[in-house]
Formats: structure tokens, C-alpha cells, sequence
């Protein structure tokens, strides 16, 4: 159960990363509200902190999260931007989540 813990905590992770980002880019490209920047600012702060719940070295974590990351930005190209991935998008995402569990699930010597 470790293991399905840790992918939840990358999701929410990631998720506030790209809110965070996302925020932004509609003030700056599509003209929204200037307020936007402060939730942006919060969900920054929120995916920073999520990062250091994680209990291996940090940059195991930077790492592995890097694959869930790019899965999640799949899933908001077509959720949120309405552009339905293409097959190797998803390709790209499975190789990716594939990279993110070798690195968090390994055996390691203790």
C-alpha cells in the first residue's frame, strides 16, 4: 500500500504544480484577472511542500515525480485544453510512469 500512497501524492503533486503554472499563462496569454497570480502563488507553495512529505532522498523524488508530471499534463491537455492525446502521447506518458516507478520501487540495500 506504500506504493499506491506515494503515486497518490505525486498526483496532488502535480496537480498543484500545474495549477500553479496554469494560472499564469491565463492572465498572461488569455487576458484573465491579474488576482489569478495569488491562487497561482498558493498552489506553488502547496507543490513544494507536498515534495518534502515524501521519505527518500530528495532527488529520487524530483526525479520519479518527473513522470507523473508529465502523465497528469497528458490528462490536463484533454481535460481542461480539450486536445485529445495522441497515441504517443499516451505512449510517452506509460514510458514515463515506467520510469517514475523504477526509481520510487526498487529494492535498495538498507
Amino acid at each position: 500500500m506504500p506504493e499506491l500512497k506515494t503515486v497518490a501524492l505525486f498526483i496532488v503533486t502535480a496537480l498543484a504544480e500545474i495549477l500553479g503554472c496554469y494560472l499564469p499563462y491565463l492572465w498572461l496569454r488569455e487576458g484573465k484577472p491579474v488576482w489569478l497570480l495569488l491562487p497561482a502563488a498558493l498552489s506553488l507553495a502547496l507543490f513544494a511542500w507536498l515534495l518534502t512529505l515524501h521519505p527518500t532522498a530528495a532527488g529520487r523524488v524530483y526525479a520519479a515525480y518527473g513522470g507523473v508530471y508529465i502523465c497528469m499534463a497528458i490528462i490536463w491537455l484533454w481535460s481542461v485544453d480539450g486536445v485529445k492525446p495522441t497515441g504517443w502521447d499516451i505512449l510517452g506518458s506509460a514510458v514515463a510512469l515506467l520510469g517514475m516507478a523504477i526509481i520510487m520501487f526498487a529494492p535498495r540495500p538498507v
